[in-house]
């Protein structure tokens, strides 16, 4: 019987789109050419994002930290890479990889990477903010503003009286760095724990208390716990009741008004009473923009002691930019952005503005190019034709869209209520229209 000669390709590509495991793929030149689904779910992007775009361009890291550029360098695998890093979202996430070089008749053609996110196997880990390489205290924390020096009081309060304490704030707006300064400022001898909510099961929280019977008494930062399930956080609850008797030290966050969500019924109420003793609200970076520059200048301090470099500052063109931006992923955006400029400087003491990058330059364009008041008919105003009316506010109302899904056309489209394809075409042609004039 002979063989039934079938297209494979489509099987395969199901296969690429459904399997655990995250794949990414480059040519020799170093761009995407293969990036499935799981891949897209570890790191954040889409596939169109990174077609025809080099590696380098899109992933703040050197060559030679990059296992991928490495194999496509030597031509051999390499296995078991454990790498923790910062995705597109100000996520921390851990995998482990094997990556290999991909040959087609005895030629390079390529490399590829297979990925397996353990994080959610690490969801306890010991000192979070590893990215700052040294213990997070009350001085290392910008505050300037009015409501931060309060979040700072506070919180100072709070470590000398040892009482269970919540941190209210929407993602991004440093939450973990006060928690971390608490914990520094009752103990420096003491573990600290971080409990990451989101995705976390059952056995997570045995872990943790496990964990601390093991190694003994300590901090405990419970991070989002409105992302929990209700059975989960009532098995959270009977953990910090038993052992907040002891040495043990409760913090937690939430990302909404508490009482909101307690009515919503993704807070249990007993939760809230047992860490409620302190709440301190954390205000977004939209509503204090006065800790910017600080928070910046303190960076690029940071930058200068850890790589030697010479950068010390920003034109008024790029402050400017800086805060007429709303921040909707707040410190934490603000720092992912600082860290994509920083990766690109070599010998500049000033950041301009053509070192923003480009997805960057789109949102502040937005945000300056035209606001829903001018897509309001004036009395004393003169007409556009029609045709054109139309194409600025679509130019508008679809460059929204996409700045409010931080550029990610799936989820743009899906609002929306369009194809990605329609989406796309329609954005080229906006962008071809825009290079024209």
């Amino acid at each position: 019987m002979k063989p039934v000669d079938i297209n494979l390709a489509p099987f395969y590509k199901f296969a690429g789109e459904h399997v655990a495991i995250g794949i990414h793929a480059i040519d020799t030149k170093g761009k995407t050419v293969l990036y499935n689904k799981k891949m897209r779910e570890i790191e954040g992007f889409d596939f169109e994002e990174l077609a025809d775009r080099s590696l380098l361009e899109m992933f703040r890291f050197d060559q030679s930290e990059s296992t991928l550029l490495q194999v496509l360098q030597s031509g051999k695998p390499v296995f078991n890479v454990k790498q923790t890093y910062w995705n597109r979202k100000g996520q921390e996430i851990t995998t482990i990889n094997d990556t290999y070089a991909v040959f087609d008749n005895g030629k390079l053609i390529g490399a590829m990477e297979l990925s397996r996110d353990i994080t959610t196997l690490e969801k306890v880990i010991y000192q979070p903010l590893r990215k700052y390489e040294e213990p997070i205290t009350f001085s290392t924390i910008t505050a300037v503003s009015k409501s931060m020096k309060k979040v700072i009081a506070t919180a100072e309060k709070a470590a000398t009286a040892k009482l269970p304490v919540l941190l209210v704030g929407e993602s991004g707006t440093g939450k973990e760095l006060i928690a971390e300064a608490i914990h520094w400022a009752q103990s420096s001898d003491r573990q600290m724990y971080t409990l990451y909510c989101h995705g976390t099961d059952g056995s997570i929280i045995d872990q943790l208390g496990e964990d601390i019977e093991k190694m003994g008494d300590g901090t405990i930062y419970c991070e989002r716990i409105d992302l929990l399930p209700l059975s989960l956080q009532e098995q959270l609850l009977e953990m910090a009741e038993e052992r907040s008797r002891g040495n043990t030290y409760f913090i937690a966050s939430v990302g909404d008004d508490p009482v909101e969500l307690i009515a919503s019924h993704k807070l249990l109420k007993d939760l809230y009473y047992f860490f409620s003793s302190m709440t301190i609200k954390v205000e977004p970076l939209r509503f204090r923009k006065e800790d910017i520059l600080p928070f910046v200048n303190d960076y690029f301090s940071r930058h200068r002691m850890k790589v030697g470099s010479v950068v010390n500052g920003m034109d008024q063109e790029v402050t400017a930019l800086l805060h007429a931006y709303d921040w909707p992923g707040n410190l934490k955006e603000l720092e992912l952005l600082l860290d994509e400029i920083t990766s690109m400087l070599t010998t500049q003491e000033t950041v301009t503005a053509d070192m923003l990058p480009h997805h960057f330059k789109l949102k502040t364009d937005l945000k300056g190019a035209h606001q829903p008041e001018d897509f309001i008919v004036q009395s004393n105003t003169g007409l556009l034709p029609l045709e054109d009316y139309l194409f600025e506010a679509e130019m508008y109302y679809l460059q929204k869209a996409m700045d409010l899904h931080g550029g990610n056309v799936t989820k743009a489209a899906a609002a929306l209520g369009m194809s990605r394809q329609n989406l796309q075409y329609r954005l080229r042609k906006i962008k071809k229209n825009e290079a024209q004039t």
